[in-house]
């Protein structure tokens, strides 16, 4: 009969840690990660209305890196979504989806006082927001 106990101690201290570690049982890490842009032109203090970066290749490889690294988690590798957030492969070309894109990325979204995707302004450079548009622009479908 002792031996029941130990096993039921042994179940509560597993769900105890569950319960007060969440963190240890996520799924990746949810901080922004920090984008090098090294290679690209750096655009100053003023935000630009349309993509400068257009069909860039660093851009596209940086992109393609920092898209990985902050918004896959979300809106799927490769940009093809689970259903979770948006399908950024439908995003419109040129400065239409610019500016979809940039008032997004850099405002995030909250509805109803629940964050449906968190701005990135301050936390992500112009530069690697510019990146990660270029590289979906190359992932587009109609």
């Amino acid at each position: 009969m002792n031996h029941h106990f130990r096993h039921l101690g042994a179940i509560a201290a597993v769900l105890i840690t569950i319960a007060t570690a969440p963190q240890a049982f996520a799924h990746g890490d949810v901080v922004p990660q920090a984008v090098d842009t090294t290679g690209l032109k750096n655009l100053g203090a003023d935000w630009k209305p349309a993509n400068p970066y257009r069909k860039d290749k660093t851009a596209i490889r940086i992109g393609d890196s920092a898209f990985n690294q902050n918004c896959a988690r979300c809106h799927g590798l490769g940009a093809i979504s689970g259903g979770i957030a948006p399908d950024l492969r439908f995003l419109p070309q040129g400065d239409e989806g610019d500016e979809v894109f940039m008032q997004r990325i850099r405002k995030g979204a909250v509805r109803d006082g629940r964050v449906y995707m968190p701005p990135f302004e301050g936390t992500l450079s112009q530069e690697a927001m510019w990146a990660i548009r270029t590289w979906l622009e190359t992932v587009h479908e109609d």
